[in-house]
Order: C-alpha cells, then structure tokens, then sequence
C-alpha cells in the first residue's frame, strides 16, 4: 500500500504527497528533503498530540534533527492570530531560523495555522504537511493555502506558502470519530462534482465500503481526490481563476459556519452549501431535479445533515459578504453546467441564495 504524486510549480516539481498505511517510511520521506543537524518543531494539537507526537517526534529525529513538539488546545476557536502569536514566541525562545523547519501534525485546523506561522515566521521558513484527518488529506494539506480565523471571520488572515512534502498516514483515520471522518468526505463528494462524473458516480457505488473504512476503497479515493486537486492547483497555484472551483459549497457554507459557531464540522456545512448552490444550478435550468435528488441521497448516506436550524436565511447571505471570495462588491459563486463541470458566475443574487436556503434552514 503506497502511493505517490508530485505537485509542480511553476512548470517545476515543488512537493511529493505520500500515502501510506503507518509513519514507516515517514523517515525516509522527510530524508529525501535532505535536511539534517536542523531544529524541527512538530505543530500539533491536545487531541492529535497524544496519539501521534512521539512517534512522529522520533521518525524525525532519525533523520538527524533536533525536534521539538508545540501542542496547542485542540478547536476551530483556536485558529486564530493568537496562537500564532505564541507558537512564534516558542519558536523565538528555541532560536529557531530560517534554516530551521516547521511540521504541522493534525487536521485542518493544525496544518492552515503551522502553514502560516511558517510563511510569516523570519518572513518564511520551510514547512511539511503530516495530515491526520480525511479532510486535511484530500483538501487542505494540498495546494498552499495556509491562515487563520480573524473574529470568526473563516481563514481571513493568510498567505499561499507550498510544503516541502505532504505524508498521509491512511491509518490516522481509524482514531477519527464517525461524524468527524463523514466531514472529510463532503470535500471528496465535491471533487466529484465539479470535476469528475465516473468519480462521483464511484463514491455512490462504494460507500458501503468507505463507510466500513476498507483500506483499499480508502486509498484509492483519497489518491484520486488528492490527484483532482493537485490538477487544479497547479493551474492555478494562486487562485486567480479556475481554482476558485474548489470553492463549490463554501460561499454559503463558511457563513453558516460561523453563524453556527463552528458547531458543526467544516465538511457538513460545505454540504449544506453545496446543496443550495445545487439549486440554484437548477433554478437557472443548468441541471435537473433528478441530478438534485442523487446528490441529497448520496449525502444522506455520508450521514450529512440535509437542515439546520437556529439561523436565518437572510443573515448566511449578509455574512457571505464578509467572506473573502467577494470580489468588487460581488459574490463569486460556483455553480455546476452540470454534474462534473463546475464554472463561476458573480451574477448571483441575494433572492437567489435566500431562495436556495430555503428548504436548509428550518
């Protein structure tokens, strides 16, 4: 069990992802990187730190480096400047420098905030990705993207800052709780429509298999949703056009997210935001009800919730304003030509997102 891809930059090969079942050949990755006699800090979280630190802490510290392990308190509400702000002042105590390199060790919420310390840290050091939960393997490990919460305010602050290497340790999964391993896929699912049919159509037909966490169906998707996105970001590393596709869902989503306190986990309310936007794709006549339908049944067999409650319709679209896809006062929307093919349109009104909430928020 391993495979590999190596994402480009610039036309040049720029990082290695590696899937792999256990931190076996962590070592021999990260040697591969040809840095020794540094100081390595492990960035990780209170719930990540005590299943995984050590054993990381150790891979690293065969390749002849000096490593330490930064834990924060585990959470969404600490995804913030201020966590930053201590993680650069233990950084400062331990002389670390330009030479020296960051490990982020966790989901999300670990590998956005080591990210930008590391870009923002001495004005950048190096970095790698150790993603231990579903939705930090196929999304946010991959493309540079790294920042923080500001105020609530979804990854207002950050900066695009590349890894040196991505490892992906398959069997972190099996330590992640039902509802927080479902979430992971409502990134997967996404992939598959806006970029790939026969994809999507296959996580319809294997979810029995996902569900019972089957090592092999396992691997396979993750490789492919790892190899979708490396597609679309290295076209557009920066995310000046196509890669804003991979913002299906997340206009509305993140407004909800905030608006519910991170209550619910990232993946369910990208959910809740790709359904509306399904609507409106279908309200503009781009796909059928049928097409609608299939994607309600498929997340309803991922365990989504198809509502929430609690909030108002109106106040997602006042809060959607404030994310930062907004461009020149307009909301930048991706919408589906149909299943597989995603496109962005900056003609959609608050009428329109209201409408398509509608049947979400009861």
């Amino acid at each position: 069990m391993s495979k590999q891809l190596t994402v480009n930059y610039n036309e040049k090969p720029c990082y290695d992802i590696i899937i792999e079942k256990d931190f076996g050949k962590l070592s021999e990755a990260f040697s591969m990187l040809k840095v020794t006699g540094k100081k390595i800090c492990i960035v990780t979280d209170s719930n990540v730190g005590v299943l995984y630190a050590k054993e990381v802490q150790e891979c690293l510290e065969a390749t002849g480096n000096k490593v330490f392990v930064y834990t924060f308190p585990a959470g969404e509400d600490n995804k913030t400047l201020n966590t930053v702000e201590d993680l650069y002042e233990y950084l400062i105590l331990n002389q670390f420098d330009r030479t020296d390199m960051l490990a982020a060790l966790g989901g999300g919420v670990v590998g956005d905030l080591t990210g930008y310390t590391a870009a923002t840290y001495l004005r950048g050091i190096n970095f790698i990705q150790i993603p231990t939960s579903l939705l930090a393997q196929v999304d946010s490990s991959i493309g540079g993207k790294t920042g923080v919460d500001f105020r609530a305010y979804k990854n207002m602050v950050g900066a695009f800052h590349m890894p040196k290497l991505v490892y992906m340790n398959t069997g972190t999964l099996k330590s992640l709780s039902q509802r927080l391993f479902n979430s992971g896929l409502g990134e997967i699912i996404k992939h598959g429509l806006i970029k790939d049919l026969q994809y999507y159509q296959w996580l319809k037909e294997n979810s029995d298999k996902i569900m019972s966490l089957d090592s092999a169906v396992l691997e396979e998707m993750i490789y492919v949703s790892c190899a979708i996105k490396k597609d679309v970001v290295e076209k557009d590393p920066t995310e000046k056009g196509e890669r804003a596709l991979l913002n299906f869902g997340h206009t509305l989503g993140h407004a909800i997210e905030k608006l519910m306190n991170f209550s619910l986990y990232h993946g369910e309310c990208v959910v809740l935001g790709m359904i509306a936007a399904l609507k409106i794709s279908q309200s503009r006549g781009y796909i059928g009800s049928q097409e609608v339908e299939d994607a309600l049944e498929l997340f309803k067999k991922y365990d989504f919730p198809l509502t929430v409650n609690g909030i108002s319709a109106e106040d997602v679209v006042k809060v959607s304003k404030n994310d930062k896809k907004m461009v020149s006062g307009k909301v930048k929307f991706i919408l589906l030509e149909k299943i597989g093919d995603a496109f962005i349109d900056m003609t959609v009104t608050d009428d329109e997102m209201v409408a398509a909430l509608d049947d979400i928020i009861v």
